[in-house]
């Protein structure tokens, strides 16, 4: 099971241009459409699990988050057409032994995001980040809320270095932290509050 860490900021469309432009590397981008699943009473999200099916430019992949130590999240994903015949995979991979028990009951769509993202590889000297600069909306409950947000995320090396250069790119750009996963201002939505 990989750990991601990442630190996740808001942001304004200004910001994410000025970013865009600060790092002029290879930029790459997706066109992201999520759609998040739990139980129909909410077990999964009760116990900060995040099972989603993503369509990345098309390819759709299935991901299973669940807590870690830190600001780290565990996260398992294979690509498949359908999330019911990936839980099956991720159950092999190493989800928690709860999870084939409680999604058995079966899962339902119930919050997602639309966005488009602009990836760019930093290169750091203890570390590797990306920049995944996400403009788009989510969902839940009928209502639709506007995203804009930065995330800094290690793909290699220190986790105190990502978030040294994360810590430092909010402070040159003056953005205030995002305590809150999409997921779970989605799940927001969706319960109304």
């Amino acid at each position: 099971m990989a750990i991601e860490y990442e630190l996740k900021f808001q942001a304004t469309e200004d910001v994410l241009d000025a970013v865009r432009q600060a790092y002029p590397g290879c930029h790459r981008e997706f066109h992201m459409e999520t759609t998040y699943y739990d139980t129909p009473d909410l077990a999964l999200s009760a116990r900060h699990y995040t099972l989603r099916r993503r369509l990345e430019n098309g390819v759709s992949i299935c991901t299973l988050k669940t807590p870690a130590e830190g600001i780290g999240r565990q996260e398992l994903e294979t690509e498949s057409d359908s999330l019911e015949a990936a839980i099956p995979v991720l159950c092999a991979m190493g989800a928690p032994a709860g999870f084939a028990g409680l999604t058995a009951r079966g899962v339902i769509p119930i919050c997602g995001a639309k966005f488009t993202r602009t990836a760019i590889s930093v290169v750091q000297e203890d570390c590797t980040v990306e920049l995944a600069l996400d403009k788009g909306i989510l969902t839940g409950g009928g209502r639709t809320l506007p995203l804009c947000e930065l995330e800094v995320e290690l793909k290699d090396g220190e986790p105190a270095a990502a978030e040294q250069f994360a810590r430092a790119l909010a402070t040159v750009y003056g953005l205030k932290p995002e305590g809150r996963s999409k997921f779970r201002r989605a799940l927001s939505l969706y319960e109304g509050a």
